[in-house]
């Protein structure tokens, strides 16, 4: 017995946009988070960089020396006039970036550690999925404060995890609307 199927409309919506993809670089947490949250609720914050994450120029394994015998005399020997952290990934225009940040000195556990980022990470795919999805850029949630573990003393409870989502879509709903203006 598998799991029910999604209906048609959301198939639709999650078709038609592009996944929200996933910040993996220091650099640009750091780009993120230097800008002013966005909204915040007692627990979380948000921040967004309008702008994309920028491409990393890795090795391609080539030795691609001006030494060797067929590349042209006049070509220069690197590019170092050209920074590569300056060219913004192809798609990084038009896609949203998300990145997530836990800290152990607000949620001890790694079960609530991975119980928050799963709930981050869901309403992310949830405001991607309706009507008029998130704006391009990077998107940093961040855990600003542990919850009280007198009232959640189980690592990965329930309450913990619906008090955590509505805070979460609460936060999401107040950054979408600040960033879109009051007439939203």
């Amino acid at each position: 017995m598998g799991r029910p199927g999604l209906p048609a409309s959301a198939l639709f919506h999650l078709l038609s946009k592009p996944p929200v993809r996933v910040i993996t670089n220091a650099e640009d947490f750091q780009r993120a988070l230097g800008k002013p949250w966005l909204a915040k609720t007692p627990h979380f914050a948000v921040h967004h960089h309008p702008q994309g994450v920028f491409r990393r120029v890795r090795s391609t394994g080539k030795q691609d020396l001006s030494s060797t015998a067929d590349t042209p005399e006049r070509q220069p020997v690197d590019n170092s006039f050209e920074n590569p952290v300056d060219n913004p990934v192809e798609d990084s225009l038009e896609t949203a970036w998300a990145g997530y940040v836990v800290p152990k000195r607000h949620a001890r556990r790694a079960v609530t550690r991975n119980l928050l980022r799963r709930q981050m990470r869901q309403v992310l795919h949830e405001q991607q999925a309706a009507a008029p999805g998130l704006p391009a850029g990077m998107w940093v949630l961040r855990l600003r404060q542990g919850f009280d573990r007198t009232a959640f003393p189980s690592a990965a409870s329930t309450p913990l995890r619906q008090q955590a989502r509505l805070e979460l879509q609460a936060l999401m709903e107040a950054a979408l609307k600040r960033l879109r203006g009051p007439s939203a």
